[in-house]
């Protein structure tokens, strides 16, 4: 298991969408919002806390069509299903390191990329500890997406739109608990902690699900 998350945590660098390119994505993004909504900071300031969720959930997607299929076309999936071990363990190692090396530079990066967007420094650090907590649910969730989409060859389009529905709750409890910080009127941890409770059901259920059907498209 070690040598699997060395080599995937060497290959989610290298291959596109890995840090540099999520991170550079992540910046485009945050740096058209001002030239869309114009100079008022305090619009800004109130929709600051959704476009770095937006923008974290779009920079996920880049890299998660390749999450499986390079294994398909080198024959390591077909090593992974007749190994013997647990196929949703070696889902789970794969998703980690998918996450150290393209979702935790975009958290990272989110407070020097803040500025952009006019957030007061109590925000930033909000916005960051959600993207910390809920980045692994987006990978976790595009991991069962990459799976559905392991067996065809431009599947990336296809990916997204499965995967961008079943994100929008972890979207809602991550823009929540970042924006009632920004507010100052709703309380920040019942959002947050709901959004915990959702990374942690998609680490039972993501490797889960992603595991049958990667043994379905195997078939």
């Amino acid at each position: 298991m070690g040598a699997l998350f060395a080599r995937e945590l060497r290959l989610s660098v290298r291959v596109g969408g890995g840090a540099l390119i999520g991170v550079l994505f992540f910046l485009a993004v945050l740096t058209v919002v001002p030239f869309g909504i114009g100079p008022d900071l305090k619009l800004l300031a109130l929709i600051g806390p959704a476009m770095l969720w937006i923008g974290a959930l779009l920079a996920t997607l880049l890299g998660l069509d390749r999450l499986f299929q390079a294994d398909r076309e080198d024959g390591s999936l077909d090593l992974f299903l007749m190994s013997g071990r647990p196929l949703e363990l070696l889902v789970l190692v794969k998703c980690l390191a998918h996450w150290l090396g393209t979702g935790l530079p975009l958290v990272v990066a989110t407070p020097v990329l803040s500025i952009f967007l006019n957030l007061e420094p109590i925000v930033v650090g909000a916005a960051t500890l959600t993207l910390l907590v809920g980045t692994p649910a987006l990978t976790l969730i595009g991991a069962v997406g990459a799976a559905l989409t392991v067996s065809l060859r431009r599947g990336g389009l296809l990916l997204a739109v499965l995967v961008v529905p079943f994100s929008v709750p972890v979207l809602i409890f991550g823009v929540g608990a970042a924006g009632a910080v920004a507010d100052g009127f709703a309380p920040f941890h019942t959002p947050f902690l709901l959004l915990c409770a959702l990374t942690l059901v998609s680490a039972v259920v993501g490797p889960v699900a992603a595991a049958a059907a990667l043994r379905f498209s195997s078939d």
